[in-house]
């Protein structure tokens, strides 16, 4: 074990923002961190510990390092401590209305958005439980900025109706960006901001959760084993050691995904419009093109941004993908739901295609997503469809859904609101600058 002291010297002490950047830094490390003061202890990778502390300025905080990596890793934080005080030169609070709000939002965001002075990232958020359409545009007048998330939509009226209103800024606190209109926004001058990595292993480790209950039928099984059914008929699955991955892109996500796929023992092929040769070169995976995947692979896993328009990929998975795919092949969505052409989907699964198929994502699910409709009347089909064939799991879009990811994408997405206020350098953050 490594420790050493860190006397507070900023104004607020060990506030929410130093307190966001400490916990997203002990996240990427291999030992354990502990911050202590006064006898209280916290984990350095939970940011509501560490604000708990209320560590004033001048107040010392004893941190301690133990792992494999403790050396490196203390290092790494003698870096952190020493430059965790910034240099502010705009003190101005940002007004921001934070669309289709849930409880577990403000778990991190209300404590992140507490603190109003140097170093913080003042903001003053006000939050609205509907969704951004055209319909609730006009709750932005008044606002500096929108914050916004998948299943919010921004398309040209919505973004001409937000600048009119004021809106100088679009903070998506998700990776992907199709949802909003990014020519009207560069042409209305707003710039647009997404957290990039939130948590590439939430989302990976999820892909192959939902994978492997649609290949091993556990759904089914525990719906038998309720029911006092201790019958394998209909449960049989197949192994994944020795069989081929196909990893559609290769970002953070994919090469998350294409670690676990060789930790059971697969051999990992993929396809990637801008290839990442160290990834071969590490004996990671071998790229091929499209079609050999389709015609290769075992699993098929979907990562990466939806893009539009010709050359992207809104519907790469099509029929005549689909026609190429072994008839036993498996296939997991955790990305967006226009990767793949749902009707063409369903209509091969009718055929017996698919030894087995995990989607989180699926088109036309932004309407009804993250919203408890089980005393409603039935409108869109594409679920009870898709859930009627036994070789199929669907989740709600919660890939992302861990306490690490929720807490990072809150830390992102105030630190480019703070950037946007600052003037800073909006790094892989940003999409669209004004």
């Amino acid at each position: 074990m490594k420790t050493f002291d860190y006397t507070c010297k900023a104004t607020l002490g060990l506030h929410a923002r130093p307190s966001a950047i400490l916990a997203l830094e002990c996240n990427a490390m291999k030992s354990a961190v502990t911050v202590e003061k006064g006898g209280k202890k916290a984990n350095g990778t939970n940011a509501l510990q560490l604000i708990a502390l209320r560590a004033s300025k001048g107040e010392v905080l004893h941190i301690s390092v133990e792992g494999p990596t403790e050396q490196e890793d203390y290092d790494r934080l003698q870096e952190v401590f020493a430059h965790i005080i910034p240099v502010d030169n705009n003190l101005d609070v940002l007004k921001v209305a934070f669309f289709g709000t849930k409880d577990y939002d403000r778990i991190y965001f209300d404590e992140l958005s507490d603190d109003k002075g140097d170093g913080a990232y003042n903001c003053d958020l006000t939050y609205f439980q509907n969704r951004l359409t055209k319909e609730t545009v006009h709750l932005t007048e008044g606002f500096d900025a929108v914050c916004i998330f998948v299943n919010d939509e921004a398309p040209k009226e919505v973004v001409e109706q937000m600048a009119e209103n004021g809106i100088r800024l679009i903070l998506l606190r998700c990776a992907g960006f199709n949802n909003v209109d990014l020519e009207a926004a560069k042409a209305c001058g707003i710039t647009v901001l997404r957290v990039p990595a939130y948590s590439p292993y939430a989302v990976a480790e999820h892909a192959m959760a939902i994978l492997q209950a649609a290949n091993r039928r556990l759904q089914k099984a525990y719906n038998k084993v309720r029911d006092n059914n201790f019958a394998l008929n209909g449960l049989m699955g197949t192994d994944l050691h020795n069989k081929v991955a196909g990893i559609v892109t290769t970002g953070r996500i994919g090469q998350c995904m294409a670690r676990i796929c060789k930790g059971y023992g697969m051999s990992v092929i993929a396809w990637d419009a801008f290839p990442n040769k160290k990834l071969e070169e590490e004996g990671l995976l071998t790229y091929v093109s499209k079609d050999e995947l389709f015609e290769k692979a075992d699993l098929i896993s979907i990562h990466g941004p939806l893009i539009m328009g010709e050359g992207g990929t809104y519907h790469l998975i099509n029929k005549e993908a689909i026609d190429k795919m072994k008839d036993d092949a498996m296939l997991v969505n955790t990305a967006r739901g226009g990767f793949i052409d749902t009707e063409a989907l369903i209509d091969a699964l009718r055929q017996g295609k698919f030894h087995a198929v995990a989607l989180d994502v699926y088109e036309g699910q932004d309407e009804v997503v993250y919203t408890d409709h089980s005393d409603d009347v039935l409108n869109n089909d594409v679920v009870a469809r898709l859930l009627a064939f036994p070789n199929v799991m669907v989740t709600s879009h919660q890939a992302f859904f861990t306490r690490e990811a929720l807490q990072a994408i809150a830390a992102d997405t105030m630190e480019n609101a703070r950037n946007f206020l600052q003037g800073l350098d909006y790094g892989t953050a940003e999409v669209v600058r004004a």
